[in-house]
This record gives structure tokens, C-alpha cells and sequence, in this order.
């Protein structure tokens, strides 16, 4: 009995409610996302601001603001309470420096998948928010980095755009990033811009028209991704400083032989090494630690066993356990009979 008095009293609550604005009574039960901007508009004012029609504002998330897929051109009017925002998939082309004055408090900012242009984004558009950790631009048509970007960013992603060039001014003071796409754009130098990245663990600059590595790459890297540019050569100790690098990929680029230091690739600590789609003619000098190295699609004419095992015994052997070789001018009887004792941990190579 005590019950059905609740759901009498909670209806005769919401009937009035709802049919004064010609709503299904019921209808929050079977479709709470048509209803999220309804309720969310019924707390607005008891939470930092009205949320606007176009966006849904969850009543049991009231940090958090949907705008994404909605066919928006225009930025929507953001409350001061928001701190995360999904704008992406819609067909905006500028964020003037009023859209966000009120948002200050914003931490993650999707708006990937866009039409934002760097003409069209305010100068000090980010300049307010102090707090922003994620910031997600990846997909639109900008030609350079926003500037003033806040020093508080974590993670960076401006990758499918069109962007031709990186200077330090661009990335200055961001001690904290940590993560920065910028793969497939248009950049053909980078000049000194990483220098000041002293956090930044993952570098994705594949896809670009980079013609060297970067200058000054931040010494915690740990993933380092250079695939599909066009680098014929790598610089003398290009890996020396950089003890937290574990996965580095290089392939689909002009590298020739000739282009390598010797032992560019004898490090320690180094997992993953891809080498595919290149120009060399033989096997370069890996660490024992490597595990696994792609290779495939080169000019490489010798199998030399030495470029796995200077010393080969009881503890020196290498921890390589993969390795792909297909595509080269070798086949499996150029592998040396003796290849087992040093290639001892080899799950798999590929001829």
C-alpha cells in the first residue's frame, strides 16, 4: 500500500509538470536521452547556468555537456559548471574568444571532427582555461597550432589537419603534456618545438613530409612514431638520452644504409623497432633486448647473424621474438644453420 501511495505522489507531480509542456508523462522511462536537456534545464539554475537547447546536460552528470553529431555550425553557449565538453562530429568553423569566457573551469574539450580553420579560432580563445587537461582537434582544417594553449594540457590531439610547420613557440611551457598526436598533416619542420616538452611519453609525427627526426626529442619518450614521411637518414646518436624508449617505428621512409649510424639501434630498453617499407640492404646492429623487428618490404641481400649476437652462450643471446623479413631479396635457405643458438627465443621469422 505504502508503495502505490509513492508512485501516486511522484505522478501527481510530474502529470502537471509534463503536460503543461506537452510531454508524455512517462516518457523520461523509455527515451532519459530525448528527456536529458528537459531535467538538465530543470537544475540549470541550481548548477551554474541554463543548458541550451542544442545540448544535453545530465542531470546525474551535471559537469558534463553533450553537443556531439548535432549538426551544430556555431558554438553553443557553455555554463560556467561545465568541465567537460563534447562538441565533435558537427560542422563548426570558429570558436570566437566569447564562446568560452564563461567555461573556465573546462577540462577535457572534444571538438575533433569539425570544420574549425586556424582563422577562425581566437587568439586567447585558450588563454582562460588553466584547468584544461585534454584538448581533442584532430579532423579539421587547421593550418597551425592554436595559440596560447594552456600549460596545463596532458593530451594533444591536432592530427588530421593541415598543418605545415611546428615552431617552440607553439608548444612553449607545456611541461605536462604528455601524450601529442600530430600525424598526418602537412609539416615539413619542427625545428627545436619539442625541446621544452619534458613530460611528453608519446610522439606521433607519422604521415607528415619531415625529411629528418626532429631536433632535441624529450628524453621520457617512451612510444616514438616517424612512419610514412620522407627521412633518408637519421642523426648521430639519435637514440643516446632516451632510456625510456621502448617502441620506435620508421617505416615507409627513404632510409638507406649509408643513412644509419653504426648501432643506432643497439640500445637497451628498446622493444619494438620497425624498419619496413625502406631502402636497406642489410640487417643494422639491434639490441639482445629487442623483441620484436619489421623489415619487410626493404633491399636486404644477407642475413647477417651478427646483427642479433656479437657473442653467442649460455647468457648472451638475443630476446628478439619476432622477426619479419619478407619482401627482401633473401629466402629461409640464406638463414644460417647456426642462427638457432643465438635466435633462441624466436617465435616467429618471416622470410
Amino acid at each position: 500500500m505504502a508503495v502505490r501511495f509513492g508512485i501516486a505522489v511522484v505522478l501527481s507531480v510530474l502529470l502537471p509538470l509534463c503536460l503543461s509542456h506537452g510531454r508524455d508523462p512517462l516518457g523520461w522511462l523509455f527515451h532519459p536521452q530525448s528527456y536529458g536537456r528537459y531535467f538538465g534545464s530543470l537544475q540549470a539554475d541550481a548548477a551554474g547556468g541554463a543548458c541550451p537547447e542544442e545540448c544535453d546536460c545530465p542531470p546525474s552528470y551535471p559537469v558534463a555537456m553533450y553537443c556531439d553529431g548535432r549538426g551544430l555550425t556555431v558554438m553553443p553557449t557553455i555554463p560556467s559548471r561545465i568541465k567537460y565538453l563534447y562538441i565533435q562530429n558537427n560542422a563548426i568553423t570558429a570558436v570566437p574568444e566569447s564562446a568560452l569566457q564563461n567555461a573556465t573551469n573546462l577540462v577535457w574539450l572534444m571538438m575533433h571532427h569539425n570544420q574549425l580553420t586556424s582563422s577562425g579560432i581566437g587568439e586567447k580563445i585558450f588563454m582562460k582555461l588553466e584547468g584544461l587537461e585534454r584538448l581533442y582537434l584532430q579532423h579539421n582544417n587547421l593550418t597551425s597550432i592554436p595559440p596560447n594553449l594552456p600549460r596545463s594540457l596532458r593530451d594533444l590531439r591536432i592530427n588530421h589537419n593541415k598543418i605545415e610547420k611546428v615552431t617552440p613557440a607553439d608548444l612553449e611551457g607545456m611541461d605536462n603534456l604528455t601524450i601529442l598526436y600530430l600525424h598526418d598533416n602537412a609539416v615539413t619542420d619542427m625545428s627545436t618545438s619539442l625541446k621544452a616538452l619534458k613530460s611528453l611519453t608519446l610522439l606521433d609525427i607519422s604521415g607528415n613530409k619531415l625529411t629528418k627526426v626532429p631536433d632535441a626529442l624529450p628524453a621520457d619518450l617512451h612510444q616514438l612514431y616517424i612512419e610514412y614521411n620522407s627521412i633518408a637518414s637519421l642523426p648521430e646518436g639519435f637514440l643516446g638520452g632516451l632510456a625510456q624508449l621502448q617502441y620506435v617505428r620508421l617505416a615507409h621512409n627513404e632510409l638507406t644504409d649509408k643513412g644509419i649510424p653504426s648501432n643506432t639501434f643497439n640500445v637497451t630498453g628498446l622493444v619494438e623497432l620497425d624498419l619496413s617499407f625502406n631502402k636497406l640492404e642489410r640487417i643494422p646492429p639491434v639490441s639482445t633486448t629487442l623483441q620484436h623487428l619489421y623489415l619487410q618490404a626493404n633491399q636486404i641481400k644477407e642475413f647477417t647473424l651478427g646483427s642479433f649476437c656479437s657473442i653467442v652462450d649460455v647468457t648472451n643471446f638475443s630476446k628478439l621474438r619476432m622477426l619479419r623479413l619478407e619482401g627482401n631479396e633473401i629466402s629461409r635457405e640464406d638463414i644460417p644453420s647456426d642462427s638457432a643458438l643465438c635466435l633462441r627465443q624466436a617465435s616467429s621469422i618471416d622470410v
